[in-house]
């Protein structure tokens, strides 16, 4: 819901300033339940639910939405994506990622260690893994 507004609001400004949707892209946040809530839901949950959000309340004519990892593990927030990705229905948009923590923390706890090489192929690894992602073909074996 909160989500939601927002998108609203943000479209609605975006209307009034005069901005070219076609030429613009969005980073928003995915639809994922707080840290205290109880019930976390699946990833499949997640990802329809977001899906779901940005149906309703983006324009179709917006080419691309890049999301934020916001917070989720390296994994999660490639799973998200895979699976948006990997819905058996058309989006309207280009779903990509625009990561920071989940792209970067592994590689740079290998960097801290001292091995930039190991550091190197960890990012390597990561932005792999997010690449087959947004075509919807990354799987947990991918991760070995």
């Amino acid at each position: 819901d909160v989500t939601a507004r927002i998108l609203d609001a943000t479209f609605a400004e975006c209307k009034v300033q005069g901005v070219h949707i076609p030429g613009a892209l969005l980073k928003p946040n995915m639809i994922l339940p707080g840290n205290d809530c109880p019930d976390q839901g699946s990833r499949e949950q997640a990802a329809q639910m977001t899906v779901d959000c940005l149906t309703s309340h983006v324009p179709h004519d917006l080419p691309g939405i890049v999301f934020l990892s916001g917070g989720q593990s390296d994994e999660d927030a490639t799973a998200h994506l895979n699976l948006m990705n990997g819905m058996d229905v058309e989006h309207p948009w280009q779903l990509s990622y625009s990561y920071g923590r989940a792209l970067l923390a592994h590689a740079l706890q290998t960097w801290a260690s001292g091995s930039n090489e190991e550091s190197q192929d960890a990012f390597a690894h990561r932005a792999a893994m997010n690449s087959l992602a947004r075509s919807g073909a990354w799987s947990v074996e991918s991760e070995v």
